[in-house]
């Protein structure tokens, strides 16, 4: 498993090791095969916002957002079973948001910051929350995902 990771701060290395566990977790509890490269950058909420503006076409910031490589149903289910390394896409952070929500949701910066790894990871993997139904199985899959790494609320 390969995770790129892009920071100009040093305080964030720590989280590089959390991620590629995360990854690891989260491909395990799916039962995928596949070898992902995964793009994480953790940004502020100026960059942030514009990134969400020229991508979604949302001018405000957002506290994760995940480009996905691959847009097609049928080829995400191919390569999640192979056994070959793909590059899934990015995942952008807002420190200053997880910073926010941590505070906010009264748990830790560390549990903030693998949610909100773990929420744009499951998206790069085709995972979403348009509908009740899916945000109940994304959500629960985040939450399991977590604690089995010991992350918790």
């Amino acid at each position: 498993m390969k995770l790129t990771f892009f920071s100009q701060n040093e305080q964030f290395e720590e989280y590089e090791k959390i991620f590629n566990d995360l990854i690891d977790a989260t491909l395990s509890f799916l039962g995928y095969t596949f070898n992902p490269i995964v793009n994480v950058e953790i940004i502020d909420d100026i960059d942030m916002k514009e990134l969400n503006n020229e991508y979604r076409h949302i001018d405000r910031t957002t506290d994760v957002l995940s480009l996905a490589y691959l847009e097609q149903e049928a080829d995400r289910e191919e390569i999640v079973h192979s056994a070959r390394a793909y590059i899934l896409g990015d995942i952008y952070i807002s420190f200053e948001t997880a910073q926010r929500q941590a505070e906010e949701y009264r748990h830790s910066l560390l549990r903030e910051m693998s949610f909100l790894f773990v929420h744009g990871l499951l998206h790069l993997l085709g995972f979403d929350h348009q509908t009740e139904e899916q945000s109940k199985i994304m959500f629960q899959l985040q939450e399991q995902i977590l604690e089995s790494r010991g992350i918790k609320r």
